[in-house]
């Protein structure tokens, strides 16, 4: 019976998959964390940490050191506006300037000090690269609105605010604009925003994905918006408008457009072409069309009056003598 077991557990332990031991770290692995958390911490450092521990008076801070650090709330922001309770969560990675050191070992720190030297590298490199930005504004002043970005006070004039023009920049107050940096000057401490350019982007590139789905042969209507010596631009709505040339605008040749179009007309128009971003339209096939298609009816509307009886021998022409087109 024993040599059966001992068969049993042998054949058990050959089927047995093999558990590898997990390698235990060696001391090497945590050389250089443990060279970072003995660092010498002084006085005008500029530190990494994380924010574990948020009152109503100090930010606690994780330096993976020998020692944690705190920011005094007076030296978290220079924006006014800034909260305590929620600007600054648990978690949120800081980069702050050393102070000094308390005699039990704390570190105390500044988001203030640190943003006098790092945000204006930040800032450079945002408008160099063309970053967007989200800020809401603080408060209105002579010739625009002030906001703050990346503790940085900012200024955007009231001409960089929206894609039209602005009368009061105060009606701005407290709305949240993407911006991007438009000019930056750390010796002058100045610091100019744009929330046009970005509008403008956008609208650019909405135009292009509607006049993208564009679609040639199309007849619409559309209103003549302006009048040139070689044709009419028409808006066709969606604040699209196309080039109708002057040799499209009708069957005969004309010296001026303003023979038979002004501003403010309404015509009905055939989109010819869409390329690189213009269109072009023609007022002459649009028309062509309503007569091919006065003509069909005309037709039908003659075939079905001869269709109880038989239809007497007639030719086209004679068949619609009489009938006259539409002007």
């Amino acid at each position: 019976m024993s040599d059966e077991l001992n068969n049993v557990a042998e054949n058990v332990e050959a089927a047995a998959p093999a558990v590898e031991a997990e390698p235990i770290p060696s001391m090497d692995e945590f050389k250089e964390e443990i060279a970072h958390s003995f660092r010498k911490i002084k006085a005008g450092d500029i530190v990494n940490g994380t924010v574990i521990g948020v009152s109503d008076t100090e930010v606690t801070v994780d330096l993976n050191s020998y020692s944690e650090g705190v920011i005094p709330i007076e030296e978290l922001s220079n924006d006014p506006r800034f909260s305590i309770k929620t600007d600054i969560p648990i978690g949120t990675p800081v980069s702050a300037t050393v102070l000094r050191e308390t005699k039990e070992g704390v570190f105390v720190l500044s988001l203030k000090a640190a943003d006098d030297i790092l945000a204006w590298d930040k800032l450079q490199q945002a408008k160099e690269n063309g970053t967007i930005e989200r800020v809401k504004v603080a408060e209105a002043v002579n010739a625009g609105v002030t906001t703050y970005l990346y503790g940085i006070r900012a200024f955007i004039p009231a001409s960089q605010l929206a894609l039209t023009y602005v009368e009061d920049p105060s009606e701005f107050v407290g709305k949240e604009l993407d911006v991007v940096v438009s000019d930056v000057d750390r010796e002058k401490a100045k610091l100019v925003l744009s929330a046009k350019t970005v509008l403008r982007e956008r609208a650019a590139q909405d135009k292009k994905s509607r006049i993208g789905r564009l679609q040639t042969g199309l007849i619409t209507k559309g209103t003549v918006e302006k009048i040139m010596p070689f044709g009419a631009f028409v808006n066709i709505g969606e604040d699209l408008s196309g080039l109708v040339h002057i040799s499209e605008i009708c069957g005969r040749r004309l010296k001026s457009v303003h023979e038979v179009l002004k501003e403010g007309d309404e015509v009905t128009v055939k989109i010819l072409d869409v390329k690189d971003g213009k269109i072009s339209l023609s007022i002459k096939a649009a028309t062509e069309k309503d007569e091919e298609e006065v003509l069909e009816d005309a037709v039908d509307d003659a075939a079905e009056e001869y269709s109880d009886g038989a239809a007497p021998t007639t030719s086209l022409a004679s068949l619609l003598a009489g009938f006259k087109l539409p002007d």
